[in-house]
């Protein structure tokens, strides 16, 4: 727990007031926050397995240190064998301690065990919000190789409260997490 305080604690200190004289806010309520992240994972193929579900959801709360939950189909698709209600994903969302957990361990241990890893793209929404996709689920340190059967990507959506792509892009690499220099919130 000493961790994410002392995450709060340097945005509060050093990241808050940087991006205030950075974009000459007048309110220190105006400075963007990161409000919350939200990990998913699509498994298309759990239609034709169940378990892979049962196994995405326990690996997915041991590395985000909350309990996931299975998403579920909204319709029903022929051609895929999809039936309304099945489940085809897993989720969990994270505000507050065990987001800043979660970033800490992202940035300093998972983002660096990525293989010929030389930074993320800055590709935004429009909004200050930005999503990362993480091609394999064995950069957490929480996930035992040995057990691994198959293979899972995910999706990191980072929430924030910022009003433009360039505050978002500001606060995120504060943050720390580690953009591609070439490009700049193209």
């Amino acid at each position: 727990m000493a961790k994410t305080a002392q995450l709060k604690k340097d945005y509060a200190e050093r990241i808050s007031p940087a991006l205030k004289s950075q974009f000459q806010y007048t309110s220190s309520m105006q400075v963007p926050v990161l409000k919350k992240i939200v990990i998913n994972q699509g498994i298309g193929i759990a239609v034709a397995d169940k378990k892979i579900v049962d196994v995405a959801i326990n690996e997915l709360t041991a590395i985000t240190g909350q309990k996931a939950v299975a998403t579920v189909s909204r319709k029903d698709i022929a051609n895929f064998k999809l039936r309304k209600k099945m489940p085809i994903g897993v989720m969990v969302t994270l505000r507050r301690e065990r987001m800043y957990e979660f970033l800490e361990k992202l940035v300093r241990v998972a983002l660096p065990r990525i293989r010929d890893f030389r930074g993320i793209e800055s590709k935004f929404d429009g909004r200050g919000n930005y999503t990362l996709g993480i091609e394999e689920q064995i950069i957490f340190p929480e996930i035992n190789l040995d057990s691994v059967t198959r293979i899972l990507g995910m999706n990191i959506t980072f929430v924030t409260s910022a009003q433009t792509d360039e505050e978002g892009y500001a606060l995120l690499k504060e943050f720390g997490l580690p953009f591609k220099n070439n490009k700049k919130n193209k």
